[in-house]
């Protein structure tokens, strides 16, 4: 998951800031590599194209520390990016690689030894951006809340209705089979793709859309190399569409191919209509949310996005095994832009909130927003605005969050080396 994404400034502005507030509350959450972004030959973009944001992001960073310290989670913001030369990466392939890398120089060497640097257009770009690890966040969200005594969160369980009262809902569900019935003063809709149904329960009219999308889990056998993410750019949508080539422990890459045939599925993008606030995917776009995939599919596409970055990575091909399941799901996304990222909530009246987060360093932002309409309400203090105490994440030791996201993820039949650590912090400065 990236921390950051390479659309629209302003977007990629408030993203930055985001990233850090979630970096700080889950520091045990985060893959601590740099990023690689190229320019293929065959595209029509230029490096020298992502300059000015990067620049704007650069100097955004700086303005985020000198307002707080503790913002400092990327390393300086001196060695924010570093821009790579045709001969500096032609130089690092006599250089060894490095099992932990304590320069940007140290990270690119596998590039240097491994990729078809013919491919790409020069220069190209290592940024200090790193990674969100879903299963150490989702252990670390998890684990947290159990610690709060004020909190109860009720799992296997299905809202059937919700109704408006005077001032309060009342939300009839099923949990574990039963039959139950609450009243609540204040209802926050964060059902993900699914947030549309509670619209419809509600009578309340939303655009919106929502797309399937998949990654694809593989193994280099035999390579132990700890490598940056690399994203060589690349049209959407075409058969040259964005690669990206994400690295876990034990040689295993989580590889996106933004093309019909790996990530993006023909008809996989739907929008919300007159008659209902749910965008409706298609019955076996459903089927693989609620049932898994066919075997078949899952060879098919996997073997797709290996060929899809071996245009990169020739050795790749050679080596690279199918080793598990697809990481898919459907995206909730505000509104009529399948660009947007940065998105939060919105309210309908006063005591109801939709949570329309699309990445998850949204999520901070999104807890700010629903604290002020609660402060509106009486329901909180004023001074909890804005509030970023950081303590959530300390509660918790590394070793209980990694042993119990390496449970998450074996328990859903993924290698337990996602969720596992590929070196610790290591800023390059």
């Amino acid at each position: 998951m990236q921390v950051t994404n390479w659309g629209a400034i302003n977007q990629c502005l408030t993203l930055l800031s985001e990233s850090i507030d979630l970096v700080r509350l889950y520091p045990n959450a985060v893959d601590y590599r740099p990023t690689v972004v190229a320019v293929p030959t065959n595209d029509d973009g230029e490096p020298e194209d992502l300059l000015p944001r990067l620049y704007k992001l650069q100097a955004e960073y700086q303005r985020l520390i000198d307002l707080d310290a503790g913002n400092r989670v990327l390393g300086s913001a001196e060695h924010y990016f570093k821009i790579f030369s045709r001969e500096e990466v032609e130089a690092l392939k006599t250089s060894e690689i490095v099992e932990q890398p304590n320069s940007l120089s140290d990270w690119m060497i596998p590039v240097a030894h491994h990729v078809d640097l013919t491919q790409l257009k020069f220069p190209i770009i290592m940024v200090q951006e790193y990674g969100l690890n879903l299963f150490r966040l989702a252990a670390s969200a998890e684990l947290s809340l159990n610690k709060i005594k004020t909190c109860s969160v009720l799992t296997n369980s299905k809202v059937t209705d919700i109704k408006s009262l005077a001032e309060t809902w009342k939300v009839d569900y099923q949990c574990d089979g039963e039959a139950h019935s609450s009243e609540f003063d204040f209802l926050i809709n964060a059902a993900g793709f699914r947030s549309g149904l509670v619209d419809d329960m509600l009578g309340l009219e939303r655009q919106r859309l929502v797309e399937f999308k998949a990654a694809y889990v593989t193994q280099w056998q035999g390579s132990s190399t700890v490598w940056p993410e690399l994203i060589f750019f690349g049209e959407r949508g075409t058969p040259n569409g964005m690669a990206q080539f994400t690295p876990y422990p034990d040689g295993h890459f989580q590889l996106h191919g933004m093309t019909e045939s790996i990530t993006l599925f023909e008809n996989g993008l739907v929008e919300s209509s007159a008659t209902s606030a749910q965008p409706k995917l298609n019955d076996h776009f459903i089927d693989k949310i609620d049932k898994g995939w066919p075997c078949e599919e899952v060879i098919q596409r996997s073997q797709g996005a290996i060929a899809h970055l071996s245009r990169f990575i020739p050795e790749f091909a050679n080596s690279a095994t199918v080793s598990a399941k697809p990481l898919f799901g459907a995206q909730q996304i505000p509104g009529d832009d399948a660009d947007l990222r940065a998105a939060g909530v919105s309210f309908s009246g006063e005591h109801y909130a939709r949570c329309e987060i699309v990445k998850a360093s949204s999520a901070p932002s999104v807890a700010d927003e629903i604290i002020k309409q609660l402060i509106n309400l009486g329901y909180v203090d004023i001074e909890q605005v804005g509030q970023r105490r950081f303590t959530i994440g300390r509660l918790l030791s590394e070793a209980e969050v990694n042993l119990y996201a390496q449970q998450l993820s074996e328990s859903r039949h993924y290698p337990s080396a996602l969720a596992r650590c590929n070196i610790r912090a290591s800023h390059t400065d």
